[in-house]
């Protein structure tokens, strides 16, 4: 039952992204930008070091955090749900900086920002409902 939740939420909030988007798109006269699909998309040679730099920053600390969460604080274990959605904010944050500062369509980064704040909202609904149960805090 969980997995069906979680692909039905999933979905939805994928569609509520992209109709948004869509709709930003549009009225914002936002240009398109071709996007391979499971692709990281650097904009340049720095992006591409700093997010593979954070990348393995947020993994290390992920690790050691969990380690350290399940041996030694066990009801604390919410503090790594907190630091991965802190890695996603970061992430985005980067992504949608170099969007606007060294692309030529800098109005994407308001596209990379909405989703943001989108699944960042469509997770804080999730855990303050409780719409997966009780598996997350």
């Amino acid at each position: 039952m969980f997995w069906i939740k979680f692909c039905l939420i999933a979905t939805i909030v994928f569609v509520l992204i992209s109709i948004v988007k869509l709709l930003l798109r549009n009225l914002l006269k936002i240009e398109k930008v071709k996007k391979e699909f499971f692709s990281f998309n650097h904009i340049n040679e720095l992006h591409r070091k700093i997010d593979r730099g954070l990348r393995t920053f947020s993994a290390i600390t992920l690790v050691i955090l969990s380690f350290v969460m399940l041996f030694y604080y066990e009801d604390l274990i919410y503090l790594i749900l907190i630091t991965v959605i802190a890695f996603m904010i970061l992430n985005y944050m980067v992504r949608a900086f170099f969007e606007w500062k060294y692309t030529q369509y800098p109005k994407q980064s308001i596209l990379t920002l909405t989703e943001m704040c989108l699944i960042l909202i469509a997770i804080i609904i999730v855990i303050e409902f409780k719409l997966l149960g009780h598996l997350l805090i």
